[in-house]
C-alpha cells in the first residue's frame, strides 16, 4: 500500500517555506564533458544541516500537536538524520534524545550537539545503527516520547520528496534522468511518489552502496529482510534493512519501470570523493557521493548524448580524518595499490635485491611490516606498494614470481584487508 501522495509532500514543502531556502542545483562540468551531457548536481550538502535529512525530520515533528511536543521526540541516526532532527527541535523547541552508534564520525556528533543546544541530549550507544535504533525505540516505549525515523515513516518521506520538487522549479523542465542516492529509501520513495503523480516521464536510477544493498534486496524478496553483513563505510545509507513504508514504494516504482536499482563498490565511492574534492571543490561524504559515483562509472545506465541529469548530492558531513581512508580505498580500487606477503631470507642484502630486482622504477613502498624470526630461515614481511599505474602490475608479478622470495598477493577480499583499511 502507497501511504504517500504528492499532496503530501506539496504541504511538506509548505511547512518547511522559510524554514530553509531551497539548495542550490548547480551545473558541473567534469561529468558534463565526460558524459557529453547536461549534468546538474542538486547540493543538500549546502543546507543548514550538510544533508537533506532536515527536510523529513522537520517535517514530522513540526506536525505533532502540542501534548507529544511536551513529551519530547527521540531518533536514532548514523549522524545526518541526527542533525536534522537537532536543527528541528531547537527552532520548535522540542527536547529531543539522540542515539548515536560508536561508529558516528566525531564531526556529526559535534555537530548534532552544537545544532541542537540545550534542547538536545546527545547519547552514543552500540557498535551500529541498529543498535542505536534498537536503544531509541525502548526510550520511546518507556517514556511516551515520540520517535521520529530517519526514513520509514510517511511524513519522513513526503518530506524528502521535497528535494525533487525544488530540482523541478529550479531547472524549469523535465530531466531525462534523476540519479538519487539510497540507504532505507526515504529520499527515494518521496521522489517517486511526487514524480508519479506530477512528472511520471522522468526515469529514476536509485544508488546503493555495494556493501549495504538493502533496498534491492528488498525487491527481489518481495518485503524489506535483514542484510547478512553490512559495509559501515558509506555510514549515511549502510542500512541493514530498508523501510515497511519505504520499500513497497519504490517497488512498484521499479515494476513500473519508472525506477531502477544499482550498486557502487565503496572503493568507487571513494574515487569519486577525491574527484569531488579535487576538480569541483566539493566535500562530499561517502552517501553524498554515491550518485555522481554511479553516474561517472557507468553504472547508472546508458546515458544518451545531450541528455539532462540530476545527481542529488545528499550529504557533504565528511570528517577530515576520514580521508586517509578515503584515499587508500581508492588506490586499491582503482589497482594502483597491492599489498603482498613477501618471505624475505634471514640473510644481508635480502631486502636491497628486493628494492633493485623487483621495483619498478615508479613503484613505491608505502607499507612494510617486518617480523624477523630467529630461529627460521625466512622471515615474512607486509609489503603494500603504490603503482605508478595499474597497468604496471602485471610486470610487477612476473618480476615477483622470478625473485628468490616467496611472494604472495594479498587480494582485495582477504580478511586480512580489515586490518589494513
Amino acid at each position: 500500500m502507497i501511504s504517500v501522495t504528492a499532496g503530501d509532500v506539496d504541504e511538506a514543502a509548505a511547512r518547511l517555506r522559510g524554514v530553509i531556502a531551497p539548495s542550490p542545483l548547480q551545473p558541473n562540468g567534469r561529468l558534463t564533458a565526460r558524459l557529453d551531457a547536461a549534468v546538474w548536481l542538486k547540493r543538500e550538502d549546502l543546507l543548514p544541516v550538510r544533508s537533506y535529512k532536515l527536510r523529513g525530520a522537520y517535517n514530522l515533528i513540526a506536525q505533532l500537536d502540542e501534548d507529544a511536543r511536551a513529551d519530547g521526540v527521540v531518533c536514532a541516526s548514523a549522524g545526518n538524520h541526527a542533525q536534522g532532527v537537532a536543527y528541528a527541535c531547537a527552532r520548535l523547541g522540542v527536547q529531543a534524545r539522540v542515539y548515536l552508534p560508536r561508529t558516528t564520525p566525531r564531526q556529526k556528533r559535534d555537530r548534532v550537539a552544537f545544532l541542537g543546544g540545550e534542547v538536545v541530549d546527545v547519547r552514543v550507544v552500540g557498535d551500529g545503527y541498529d543498535d542505536a535504533a534498537a536503544a531509541a525505540l525502548a526510550d520511546a516505549r518507556d517514556t511516551g516520547s515520540t520517535q521520529v525515523p530517519p526514513f520509514d515513516d510517511p511524513r519522513t518521506v513526503a518530506g524528502q520528496g521535497t528535494v525533487v520538487r525544488e530540482v523541478l522549479s529550479q531547472l524549469g523542465r523535465e530531466p531525462d534522468v534523476l540519479v538519487v542516492p539510497v540507504g532505507g529509501g526515504g529520499l527515494l520513495a518521496g521522489t517517486l511518489v511526487w514524480l508519479r503523480e506530477r512528472h511520471p516521464e522522468v526515469r529514476v536510477v536509485g544508488v546503493e552502496p555495494a556493501g549495504a544493498a538493502c533496498m534491492a534486496a528488498a525487491v527481489a524478496a518481495g518485503g524489506p529482510v535483514d542484510l547478512d553483513e553490512v559495509d559501515p563505510f558509506v555510514d549515511g545509507a549502510s542500512v541493514r534493512r530498508a523501510g515497511a513504508v519505504t520499500h513497497p514504494i519504490v517497488a512498484a516504482g521499479v515494476r513500473d519501470g519508472a525506477a531502477s536499482l544499482t550498486t557502487v563498490p565503496e572503493g568507487r565511492v571513494c574515487v569519486e570523493m577525491l574527484e569531488l574534492y579535487q576538480s569541483d571543490g566539493i566535500i562530499a561524504e561517502p552517501a553524498g557521493a554515491l550518485a555522481t559515483a554511479a553516474l561517472a562509472s557507468g553504472a547508472a545506465g546508458d546515458i544518451a548524448d545531450g541528455s539532462t541529469i540530476v545527481c542529488l548530492l545528499s550529504g557533504g558531513n565528511n570528517d577530515v580524518s576520514r580521508y586517509a581512508e578515503v584515499v587508500e580505498r581508492a588506490l586499491v580500487h582503482e589497482g594502483r595499490k597491492h599489498y603482498f606477503l613477501v618471505d624475505f631470507p634471514q640473510e644481508p642484502g635480502a631486502l636491497r635485491r628486493f628494492l633493485d630486482d623487483v621495483l619498478g622504477p615508479d613503484d613505491d613502498i608505502t607499507l612494510f611490516e617486518y617480523v624477523k624470526r630467529n630461529n627460521r630461515e625466512t622471515g615474512p614481511a607486509l609489503v603494500g606498494i603504490e603503482l605508478g599505474r595499474p597497468e604496471d602490475l602485471d610486470g610487477l608479478l612476473e618480476r615477483m614470481h622470478a625473485a628468490p622470495p616467496h611472494i604472495e598477493l594479498v587480494p582485495p577480499d582477504s580478511p586480512l584487508f580489515r586490518f589494513l583499511l
